[in-house]
């Protein structure tokens, strides 16, 4: 019987190997950036910080919040996370199409070894007719 919530382990027949810690984690990094609980999370994140720091900038005309208007604090964050999260997006990407090409090879030996039983089955039946 199966276990619910229990995910096998990749191995690739052709490569012999499972998955490394860098390998697993870009994978579950770059799966849970591209899901809408990150991207409706992150908007919340980011309206936040906005609303607190103007509701603080009307609240306290003499104080001065910890982000001002322009938000530069907010920008810095927001080009450290696109500078973090692209080359793990691509390293991901990169590793699909490392499982794509095992999957074409694959395939593609599939099908010649049919083509060739289609074509073993072919001459046995023409040599049937003939008789």
């Amino acid at each position: 019987m199966k276990k619910k919530g229990v995910k096998k382990e990749i191995h690739f027949p052709i490569i012999g190997s499972s998955r490394t810690f860098g390998q697993r984690s870009s994978d579950w990094t770059s799966k849970w950036i591209g899901s809408w609980t990150f991207i409706i999370s992150f908007l919340v994140l980011l309206g936040l910080w906005m609303y607190v720091n103007i509701n603080f900038l009307i609240q306290y005309k003499l104080g001065t919040p910890w982000d001002p208007y322009p938000f530069i604090l907010l920008n810095l964050v927001l080009s450290c996370l696109a500078a973090i999260q692209a080359p793990i997006i691509l390293m991901s990407q990169n590793r699909q199409t490392q499982r794509d090409r095992i999957k074409a090879e694959n395939d593609y030996r599939i099908n010649k070894k049919a083509e060739k039983e289609i074509q073993e089955i072919k001459k046995l039946l023409m040599k049937r007719n003939k008789k």
